[in-house]
């Protein structure tokens, strides 16, 4: 498959990675509380965490497996749900086997729908991967445990965050009123020697960003799994594992206007 498709990582091996981080999710909601608040979802609990994930993953499977070239919301796919709330986790790990199957079947270059660049089966395999890793951290934040990334798998969903927030029109509109132009955010990840650096540049039209080192109006270090949950506001600046450096608010509009 072409290295402009596949890029650093295969289609197999987020599919290798997206199988594993399954097995991990579902069993850190093996036996737990259905009905326990996951505080980095407000006004979740377990139960739709995994409802929303599961029919995440089904929707996902059906636009790879029919190789759906238009739009298709995900209310439009059929979906049976458990007849009770303990049936979830088992229900989250069947759909996500049938996910990685399917995956695997089409190939990185099947041509299927998407709300990003990509318009092929690679990118809901990479997508599929990063999805189900911060929503098995918010599993673990509720249950009161202390999520960890491996580091390679969170530098490239800090990578693919930034790579899909311009095809997120609801942030990439928000990101337009971030400041007047050439402010700088430096994200650098401490525990990854190549790509584990990342500088945010804001202009009038949005955002751009590469890996890098460099200097910013804020800057903050932290371990690439730490910095994957900080992007996606499931961690704060201020918690004591990250050095933060410069402009504390520009760091905390960003985090606000980036929300997902």
């Amino acid at each position: 498959m072409s290295v402009e498709i596949e890029g650093r990582w295969s289609h197999e091996d987020y599919c290798s990675a997206l199988e594993a981080e399954l097995g991990r999710f579902a069993g850190a909601v093996e036996g737990a509380d259905p009905a326990a608040e996951v505080p980095t979802c407000p006004g979740w609990t377990l139960t739709k965490l995994l409802k929303h994930v599961g029919i995440t993953q089904r929707w996902a499977e059906h636009l790879v497996r029919h190789r759906v070239r238009e739009r298709l919301p995900s209310r439009d796919v059929p979906v049976t749900l458990p007849d009770d709330d303990k049936g979830y986790p088992g229900w989250l790990a069947a759909g996500g086997a049938t996910l990685v199957a399917t995956l695997r079947e089409a190939g990185a270059g099947a041509e299927v729908w998407s709300w990003g660049a990509d318009q092929h089966a690679h990118f809901w395999s990479r997508r599929m991967l990063h999805e189900c890793t911060v929503h098995r951290a918010d599993a673990e934040i509720a249950l009161g445990r202390e999520p960890r990334v491996d580091a390679r798998v969170a530098a490239d969903g800090v990578d693919e965050l930034l790579d899909n927030l311009t095809a997120a029109t609801w942030v990439a509109d928000a990101l337009k009123e971030l400041g007047e132009g050439g402010e700088i955010l430096h994200f650098h990840a401490t525990d990854v020697d190549e790509g584990g650096e990342w500088t945010v540049t804001l202009g009038p039209e949005g955002f751009s960003w590469e890996h890098g080192h460099g200097k910013g109006d804020v800057a903050v270090r932290g371990t690439a799994s730490d910095l994957l949950l900080l992007v996606y506001g499931r961690l704060k600046p201020a918690d004591a594992r990250f050095e933060v450096f410069g402009d504390r608010d520009l760091l905390a509009r960003w985090q606000r206007k980036t929300a997902l």
